[in-house]
């Protein structure tokens, strides 16, 4: 990627852009999600939206002749057109001020908060981060904050990239089968139409992975998940994320977590067969947890 391709300034007329949409934070979506993650119960009309699951909702629906090769929609709307063609979300930062009912109407509103380029040793990256308010009523539920980055495609015959070794020590852990339809279903859900996560040929061929990629959003929502099996009446107050290397459909994945002495910090991760780390977590609750 040349200077001539790369107008950073004209990138950062971005920052600050806003939209807002509002949706029905519908039961049917709720249901649906509950199957894929093999819950026993859906939730109801009227209870709280469980943690992360309102990143089924507040669909960006492009036309379909706006979608780019990949499957996202084109660049240049509410997104800056960076240059790049790799886009991986690679972590986020949220806070639970109140819940979201089920069945609900809700806005969100969001702000491109900042945009940064960089070059590192696999070629130039650059950053975006977007800030969403998500209000039920007049109050503000979830304030969110999503690290987007952009880079080049790796070279040809280069392998997956590895994450760091995991920790050793667990209290809790969840081994996951992903597969080619959990992963479409959670595709469908969200309107992920990014051809990693459901098109083997464009994923391996075009892209360069080994498999199909396990959704960074949907790793997440299953470390929260293993939080809310383990501590069921916790209330999280803040949750936040970061993507260390992929997933695949190819083999299975570990989720494991350890509570903080002080009983409102959790540790959580997602971990490879060779136990290196894909994802790490902290989740901080809003009251402690009896530890017996």
């Amino acid at each position: 990627m040349t200077d001539d391709n790369f107008n950073i300034e004209h990138l950062q007329q971005w920052v600050g852009t806003k939209e807002t949409t509002a949706d029905e934070l519908n039961v049917a979506h709720a249901v649906a999600l509950a199957a894929c993650l093999d819950l026993p119960v859906a939730p109801l009309p009227g209870d709280a939206l469980p943690p992360l699951w309102h990143w089924m909702y507040f669909w960006q629906a492009a036309p379909q002749s706006r979608i780019g090769s990949d499957g996202h929609p084109e660049r240049g709307g509410f997104l800056p057109p960076v240059p790049l063609p790799r886009r991986m979300w690679a972590g986020g930062r949220l806070r639970f001020d109140a819940p979201l009912p089920v069945g609900a109407g809700a806005q969100r509103t969001s702000t491109i908060l900042d945009l940064k380029v960089k070059d590192g040793r696999s070629g130039r990256l650059a950053f975006v981060t977007v800030g969403h308010e998500i209000r039920y009523g007049a109050e503000v539920a979830i304030r969110e904050e999503q690290d987007i980055v952009y880079r080049d495609p790796p070279q040809p015959g280069s392998p997956a990239p590895s994450g760091p070794p995991a920790p050793r020590e667990a209290a809790w852990e969840r081994q996951v089968v992903p597969d080619p339809v959990l992963l479409f279903r959670y595709s469908a859900l969200t309107l992920n139409g990014h051809r990693i996560h459901y098109d083997r040929a464009y994923a391996t061929d075009v892209e360069g992975y080994p498999g199909l990629v396990v959704h960074g959003p949907l790793i997440a929502t299953l470390l929260a998940d293993l939080l809310r099996r383990r501590i069921p009446d916790a209330r999280l107050a803040e949750f936040s994320f970061r993507a260390l290397s992929p997933l695949f459909d190819t083999e299975p994945f570990t989720l494991r977590g350890q509570p903080d002495a002080d009983g409102k910090t959790l540790h959580l991760w997602a971990e490879n067969i060779r136990g290196e780390l894909a994802m790490q977590a902290t989740a901080i609750l809003a009251a402690p947890f009896p530890t017996r």
